[in-house]
């Protein structure tokens, strides 16, 4: 092929990959969420899903592909072809942790995606079946220390959010417990309501329904400040000065997604979330909407991941 013809092609494809960044979507979507259904990260996507496929006037599917900490659904959404119809719904620590703790993951987070947007945030909270003897942080602190490795604390897997927050709070509070994973935070609180655990670091989203019908008793939640949906309940800060965690959700693509594909699902997602309506729906379940662009969230993951990369050194946080 001479220069001219080669030339000529390459122009043809640019020109063929901006008539299709156009036209889309103009088929189902799909999210990839790397947790059980009904759980934060299954749950944030659905509600950001019904919406976004009402604007594209396309259905948004989610296909849940759980297991290994959030690692198996995101090696095959690295695998999907960079076309915009299949994007990654994960966890902040799918994407900025995982690279700490398994050793072989089948992906790259840096590599393989392309940040789009966070779309929101929520402190996790510390919870114990209702019956529980422990009814403050001070109380499960103070039992830990007088039993050391006895005391057992579930959470939705190795290099979750929620297994993340739980080892911080750990290691502030300087207590030796047994770690007892599970595939996504409702089966780890089906056993804390069964009475099989002492207690779990979980989402507002999932603790808020069993907290309120009085199944379940929130000893603290993990951000700086108190949260709305849990009126009273105090931070665990108020307990362990300076203790601060938040998790996030959010889309991120294949790479070699095209950019204009990116930036229409970016802006798309940041109109939903600038809905006052959404915002307030989200909100009842804990959340609170960011829609930041997808040069800051790549910035903020970089910084998250050099964090996490202590936390799982100094907690010793290893996958089998």
């Amino acid at each position: 092929m001479n220069v001219k013809a080669a030339a000529a092609l390459a122009i043809g494809l640019v020109l063929s990959a901006g008539a299709a960044a156009q036209s889309w979507p103009d088929r189902t979507v799909k999210f990839i969420v790397p947790f059980a259904a009904g759980g934060a990260t299954d749950v944030s996507a659905r509600v950001l899903g019904e919406r976004l496929g009402e604007m594209w006037k396309q259905s948004v599917v989610v296909e849940n592909r759980v297991g290994a900490g959030g690692t198996i659904g995101a090696a095959e959404a690295a695998r999907a072809a960079p076309d915009g119809y299949t994007l990654f719904f994960p966890s902040g620590s799918v994407m900025t942790a995982n690279q700490h703790i398994y050793s072989n993951m089948g992906y790259d987070p840096n590599r393989d995606f392309i940040p789009i947007t966070k779309v929101v945030s929520s402190p996790q909270v510390l919870v114990v079946n209702a019956s529980s003897p422990y009814r403050t942080v001070e109380d499960l602190i103070a039992a830990a220390k007088a039993k050391p490795a006895t005391l057992t604390f579930g959470h939705a897997g190795v290099g979750s959010q929620t297994h993340l927050a739980g080892e911080s709070f750990n290691a502030a509070a300087q207590i030796d417990v047994v770690p007892v994973p599970y595939k996504g935070d409702p089966p780890a609180l089906n056993d804390l309501l069964g009475g099989q655990l002492v207690y779990c670091v979980t989402t507002l989203s999932s603790a808020i329904p069993h907290v309120q019908a009085g199944r379940l008793r929130a000893l603290g939640v993990t951000s700086a400040e108190p949260a709305a949906q849990l009126p009273g309940v105090p931070t665990i800060g108020a307990t362990l000065a300076g203790f601060d965690n938040k998790g996030w959700f959010g889309i991120v693509a294949p790479a070699g997604t095209p950019r204009e594909i990116v930036q229409k699902v970016y802006r798309d997602t940041r109109a939903v979330l600038n809905d006052e309506r959404f915002k307030a729906r989200v909100a009842a379940m804990g959340y609170t909407t960011i829609g930041d662009t997808p040069e800051e969230m790549a910035a903020a993951m970089r910084k998250e991941s050099e964090r996490y990369a202590a936390v799982a050194k100094a907690r010793k946080i290893k996958a089998n």
